[in-house]
């Protein structure tokens, strides 16, 4: 059951190392293009939650950030026991929730950097980071864990 926390540890790690990358290598508001213009690498920093939203609420996201530790680690242990796709996507939101945590606690802000533009549709998505993305891709995981256990369970309801 504890072998997943590896997957947060990681993904703290990994997001942490590429922040601090960020932060120093590169000015504030300086771009790398990787594969002009639709990817790069922007310094930014985010002083809000996803898109900047309720900047400056620092309390707020401290608050909330320790509800949500607190919350996926008691459902980690109470619901997802035998379920490796639900800790799997436990663990990588833990990881993305404690990354962007460290950030706030220690910077009063969050560095992104992750810069997208799809052009197909002329949309320059919001820059992001690592915990980001853990958080996106666990959250995806998460739905597709439910859906598949309740499925799992209307089988063994017909048996």
């Amino acid at each position: 059951m504890y072998k997943y926390y590896g997957i947060a540890l990681f993904a703290i790690l990994l997001d942490q190392w590429t922040k601090w990358l960020v932060v120093q290598n590169m000015e504030l508001g300086e771009r790398i293009s990787i594969w002009d213009p639709w990817l790069g690498i922007l310094s930014h920093r985010n002083r809000g939650a996803a898109w900047g939203m309720l900047e400056g609420q620092m309390w707020l996201f401290t608050i909330i950030t320790i509800a949500v530790i607190i919350g996926i680690i008691y459902f980690y242990h109470k619901d997802a026991k035998g379920k490796p796709l639900m800790q799997i996507s436990l663990m990588l939101l833990l990881g993305g929730a404690v990354g962007n945590f460290i950030d706030r606690l220690f910077l009063g802000e969050v560095v992104d950097f992750v810069d997208v533009l799809i052009p197909v549709i002329n949309y320059h998505f919001p820059i992001f980071n690592i915990a980001d993305a853990a958080l996106t891709i666990a959250v995806v995981m998460l739905f597709i864990a439910i859906i598949l256990d309740e499925k799992a369970e209307k089988k063994k309801v017909k048996k």
